[in-house]
């Protein structure tokens, strides 16, 4: 079978002949991409994998007759025709989703969802700042603060893409220059790091919490307890890798609750680009180059 396989660091991914996995192995449909997968790519990632590695954690094909969503076995495989999954992370993907929704909506919505629900806890009423707003988790934050009840106002680095955020229910949209002396918000969803983190602080009101996620605009800042304590704010951390290795528990109970949102309609995936599985290279580039909107997949 046919896989996408990094044999170098800061190489390009080359498609080529493998072994078909052990044991029962779904039928890739589509395949989710992650700026994970970009920092793999380049060698910043901080759990780096041992090469040759085939990316790809997160699956949708078809498994002894089911139309299923899932996490594949180990830490990568899904870039590829077939790979196995984890038997405890298989679940029905609805009848209305494409298979290309099925490979946007795990990983994406668990990492929006979990933070809003378990550590910032967003309440009716609440304004909520997200992050680039159009990607992958942005869109998906924006959806589920909404469904929460709160207000939401969301950055991204394009009017293109300021646009989006406001098609997904933003009620302001604003570029990463100036947000913190135009917004005050109870919780800020940060996926971006670098100057934008530092920013965020600034914009939250007392008592607020920002989520730190992600770092694609560059390392986070170190933060001071006594800005924390003289602000009256918060921050909280969160890897979903982790949680799901030690609290499988929580993850499957939000996997559950997300379920049931999209299936009532209350949440929809964005499915920004899809490329066959021989261009793996230009869906990374179309993510590190933050040309992407929704979610990037891979089509077999």
């Amino acid at each position: 079978m046919r896989a996408a396989v990094l044999r170098e660091v800061g190489a390009p991914l080359a498609l080529e002949e493998v072994p078909e996995p052990d044991g029962p192995a779904l039928e890739v449909r589509a395949a989710g991409v992650n700026f994970a997968d970009v920092l793999i790519r380049s060698g910043r990632y901080p759990q780096m994998p041992e090469l040759p590695f085939t990316p790809g954690s997160e699956v949708a094909g078809d498994l002894d007759g089911r139309r299923v969503i899932a996490f594949v076995r180990g830490t990568g495989g899904g870039w590829a025709e077939r790979v196995a999954v984890d038997p405890d992370w298989v679940v029905d993907l609805p009848d209305a989703a494409s298979y290309e929704q099925g490979a946007a909506f795990l990983l994406t919505y668990l990492t929006a969802w979990l933070p809003l629900t378990r550590q910032a806890r967003v309440r009716e009423g609440d304004t909520v700042l997200v992050h680039a707003g159009a990607g992958g988790v942005g869109s998906a934050a924006i959806q589920l603060a909404r469904h929460l009840g709160a207000r939401v106002v969301a950055t991204a680095g394009s009017e293109e893409k300021r646009r989006v955020a406001l098609e997904l229910g933003a009620a302001e949209a604003y570029g990463y220059d100036g947000f913190a002396e135009a917004v005050q918000a109870d919780v800020v969803v940060d996926t971006v790091g670098g100057q934008v983190f530092a920013d965020s602080l600034k914009a939250l009101r007392p008592l607020g919490s920002l989520v730190a996620i992600g770092f694609a605009g560059g390392p986070w800042q170190d933060v001071s307890p006594q800005l924390l304590v003289g602000r009256n704010v918060s921050v909280h951390g969160f890897y979903l890798g982790r949680l799901t290795r030690l609290r499988p528990d929580v993850v499957r109970e939000a996997v559950g609750e997300l379920l049931e949102l999209w299936r009532a309609g209350a949440i929809e995936p964005l499915v920004g680009a899809s490329f066959p599985l021989e261009q793996a290279n230009e869906a990374l580039d179309r993510l590190e180059s933050r040309r992407s909107v929704g979610k990037v997949v891979l089509v077999p």
